[in-house]
C-alpha cells in the first residue's frame, strides 16, 4: 500500500520547495551603507528606493533626480548635499543634519523628520505635505518657503503649513 503513494508523496515534496522559494530567483535587498563615509559620492538619478543610509556622513554628496522612495537616512548628515528634484516620500529622515542641503524641487511627502536639522537649506518648490516637523524646524523653512513643486505642483508654503 505505501509504494502506492510514493509518487505522489515525491510530487508533494516538490510541489512544497517550489512554493517556499527554494527554485525562486534569488531576491535581492535594498542598497545599506550606514555609518559609512561617503562625502562627495556621486548618486544623482539612481533608483534608491528602501535604501539604507543611516548615520553615514554624505557631506556635498549628490541624490538629485534620485529615487530615494522609502528610505532610512537616520542620523545621515547631509551638509551642502544635493537632493533637488529627489523623490523622499516615505523616507526616514529624523535626526539627519541639512545644513546647506538643496531641496529644490524635492518631494518629502509623508517623510518622517520630526526631529531633523534645517539650516541654510533650499527648499524652493520643495513638497514637505504630511511631514511632521518640530515648532523651531518650522519656523526655519517657512522664513525661506517659496515656489511650488513641479511634480505635485503644490505651493512649499501651502505643503508647511506657513501662515
Amino acid at each position: 500500500m505505501a509504494r502506492r503513494h510514493r509518487p505522489v508523496w515525491g510530487l508533494l515534496c516538490a510541489l512544497c520547495l517550489l512554493l517556499s522559494g527554494a527554485f525562486a530567483q534569488p531576491a535581492y535587498a535594498a542598497m545599506d551603507v550606514a555609518k559609512q563615509v561617503l562625502i562627495g559620492a556621486d548618486f544623482s538619478g539612481q533608483e534608491l528606493r528602501g535604501a539604507t543610509f543611516n548615520l553615514t556622513n554624505l557631506r556635498d554628496a549628490t541624490f538629485a533626480g534620485s529615487d530615494l522612495q522609502g528610505a532610512s537616512l537616520f542620523g545621515a548628515k547631509l551638509q551642502d548635499a544635493d537632493l533637488s528634484n529627489t523623490n523622499l516620500k516615505e523616507a526616514t529622515l529624523d535626526s539627519a543634519i541639512f545644513d546647506g542641503t538643496n531641496l529644490t524641487n524635492a518631494v518629502l511627502e509623508d517623510a518622517f523628520a520630526f526631529n531633523t536639522k534645517f539650516k541654510n537649506v533650499v527648499i524652493e518648490g520643495a513638497d514637505f505635505t504630511n511631514v511632521p516637523l518640530r515648532a523651531d524646524a518650522l519656523k526655519t523653512l517657512c522664513a525661506s518657503a517659496h515656489g511650488s513643486n513641479s511634480v505635485t505642483g503644490r505651493s512649499t508654503r501651502d505643503t508647511l503649513g506657513c501662515s
